[in-house]
């Protein structure tokens, strides 16, 4: 099968996403596929047409890779990808769309759910630039429920780039102005305590199946990681099993919600209580010791396997 591997990109996860890239095209290689590595540059379409090949592994991260732009042209240009369409991936790009998406999941089910999510609202930039709703700020203590401390973040993307914690009013100024900086739309919303949790899913509809979660250490440093380790919930041992299970299918419901297809990660924080979903991310890296290959060790699955299994192979 001859697999385009898409790659690198200009966003400034570009360094994470040709690591991703040359580790999918040597697992691909090493499965007997005939692998073109592409790098997105105008002549991306020329070369694919040219090129002709049976299906498209993308890699890249940031908007080309996870806001649609990629799906919909592949869409466009008739090429098979692996991941989530277009319009799935527009819908996870948008994280102030995530209370609308998984509020009409739930009023599919019959309103009975597992998975809940933080209260919150998304306002754009000209809200604040144009129509004064910097004045209006101190009304947040009373529309986010539990009031401070609250979550600031830019409303696209998936990177921990612009995400703050306010524990004020004044906090909450500044963390607008940062994530502002980003994006053009802001989410703010209850900040949730507890185990942060990164869920990978495999699949689709109700064939898709959880690895199990993996849980978020962040460093020293904002928005980094200490190495990923299978998340423990509790000391008791039935009753991490259970929260587990709860935690898993949450994840799942987030996934089925939006759609997703082959490949997603749920990032969610278990409270205490309950899953509470933060967010989806249709292009997960892919990179060596990642929390994808902690996932993967922990159910385990081989990359190489699990690549070759989305672009169609019979390895497992």
């Amino acid at each position: 099968m001859k697999v385009a591997v898409l790659m690198g990109g200009a966003a400034p996860e570009r360094e994470t996403s040709l690591q991703s890239g040359k580790r999918v095209c040597q697992a691909l290689t090493e499965s007997g596929h005939e692998v073109v590595p592409l790098d997105t540059t105008r002549n991306l379409v020329s070369i694919l047409r040219a090129e002709r090949p049976d299906i498209v592994f993308s890699a890249l991260r940031g908007f080309d890779g996870e806001s649609g732009a990629v799906q919909g042209l592949l869409e466009f240009l008739d090429i098979p990808c692996v991941g989530a369409p277009s319009h799935v991936c527009r819908d996870a790009w948008d994280k102030g769309a995530l209370p609308g998406v998984l509020e009409g999941y739930r009023g599919a089910l019959g309103g009975t759910m597992t998975a809940s999510w933080p209260r919150g609202v998304c306002l754009a930039r000209s809200a604040f630039e144009d129509m004064g709703a910097a004045s209006a700020l101190d009304l947040v203590e009373d529309r986010i429920p539990g009031g401070y401390p609250v979550c600031v973040k830019p409303a696209h993307g998936t990177s921990a780039r612009g995400v703050h914690k306010a524990n004020s009013q004044e906090e909450l100024v500044g963390g607008i102005m940062d994530a502002l900086a980003y994006d053009d739309a802001v989410v703010i919303q209850q900040w949730i305590d507890g185990v942060e949790l990164a869920v990978f899913v495999l699949g689709e509809g109700l064939d898709a199946f959880v690895l199990p979660p993996v849980e978020i250490v962040h460093g020293e440093q904002p928005a980094q990681f200490a190495p990923p380790r299978p998340a423990s919930f509790s000391q008791d041992a039935g009753e991490a099993e259970a929260i587990r299970t709860e935690v898993e299918r949450a994840a799942m419901e987030a996934y089925l919600a939006y759609g997703m297809r082959d490949l997603g990660c749920v990032n969610l924080v278990w409270d205490g209580a309950q899953a509470r979903v933060l967010e989806v991310d249709m292009a997960p890296e892919l990179t060596e010791g990642s929390l994808f290959d902690a996932a993967c060790n922990a159910s385990s699955l081989t990359f190489k396997g699990v690549v070759n299994a989305l672009v169609g192979g019979l390895e497992a």
